[in-house]
């Protein structure tokens, strides 16, 4: 009996001290996951997105920088919080000082690629639709130093051409893993398939591909006075050939913008174990370039009834 009753005061002692563990090691600021929806006109039907809101954000009155982050052909609004991790990534990197205070948005567009197709108007939806809502709803800054973008994959693919194609909108961006095949993608992608790449016949559309791929954004993009920051990240393993493609862009990109174009290339294959470290390498460089929370600033006195009356603060 003696033994029995001490073994368990020692079990118990042990669940104690692994509880105790926890707790120091988990941050002690969580933010929350708030999920809701937007009506996209685009799409002509609600788009889901999973906002990240950091700790201390609803007792402030501050305005705060975006990361939009975007998920692969076969993810939705859920994958980087239910495979990924993010928030508590998130929570600890803002915990510790290594990115500040930011709001990340996650909208779910399954197998879009995040452009404009006959099955949809991804891309327009995301301009048109999302940022306004998104605008309205949080107390965001809204400028280009106030938005950064990234996704995995095809969020990738779609990442890098929202950078090139949007600069204006954008203060830097990180691609892991990006679906961005120069020339075609193999016969195992997911773009062969889906629906924005097929011919009418239900072909892949090669001329579409090229058409919209980054190759066709660059003269444009080198010809504007804006440039994007932009983090590129492959496994050396990827079984798509990822690797290759992503350094090829790398390439292109620091040719023309050596000082502000990063790559790595670290072991793995086109996997979470990837992306979600990769996530930990690039915010720092994102927010490197990117606005800390600020004041909310005064409206100015037009001759209204309330002349110091403060910017109307966005709420959910």
């Amino acid at each position: 009996m003696c033994a029995v009753r001490a073994l368990r005061m020692a079990g118990a002692v042990l669940v104690v001290l692994m509880l105790a563990a926890w707790s120091l090691s988990a941050p002690s600021k969580a933010g929350e996951l708030i999920r809701d929806f937007v009506q996209s006109q685009a799409l002509n039907r609600a788009m889901p997105v999973v906002v990240y809101v950091p700790s201390g954000y609803r007792s402030s009155s501050k305005k705060y920088p975006v990361l939009y982050l975007l998920h692969g052909a076969g993810g939705d609004e859920n994958a980087w919080c239910d495979k990924g991790g993010l928030k508590t990534r998130a929570d600890d990197l803002i915990e510790r000082g290594i990115i500040p205070p930011t709001l990340i948005v996650m909208p779910g567009c399954p197998g879009c690629w995040w452009i404009d197709s006959p099955q949809g108007k991804a891309e327009t939806a995301f301009f048109a639709d999302l940022m306004p809502a998104i605008a309205n709803r949080y107390r965001t800054i809204e400028e280009r130093r106030g938005r950064v973008v990234a996704g995995l994959s095809a969020g990738g693919y779609g990442a890098v051409r929202f950078a090139l194609k949007y600069p204006d909108r954008f203060a830097a961006a990180a691609a892991f893993s990006p679906a961005v095949y120069s020339e075609t993608p193999p016969a195992m992608s997911a773009a062969r398939s889906q629906l924005p790449f097929r011919a009418t016949d239900g072909s892949f559309d090669q001329s579409r591909w090229a058409a919209l791929n980054y190759p066709s954004l660059l003269p444009g993009y080198f010809q504007q006075t804006n440039r994007v920051p932009m983090f590129l990240v492959s496994g050396d393993n990827d079984q798509f050939g990822i690797a290759f493609e992503t350094a090829l862009l790398f390439k292109r990109l620091f040719d023309r913008q050596p000082a502000i174009t990063e790559l790595r290339v670290v072991d793995g294959d086109h996997t979470w174990d990837v992306w979600s470290a990769a996530f930990e390498r690039a915010v720092p460089f994102l927010f490197k370039h990117a606005a800390l929370p600020e004041p909310m600033v005064p409206a100015p006195n037009l001759g209204t009834e309330d002349p110091g009356a403060m910017v109307a603060m966005r709420r959910h």
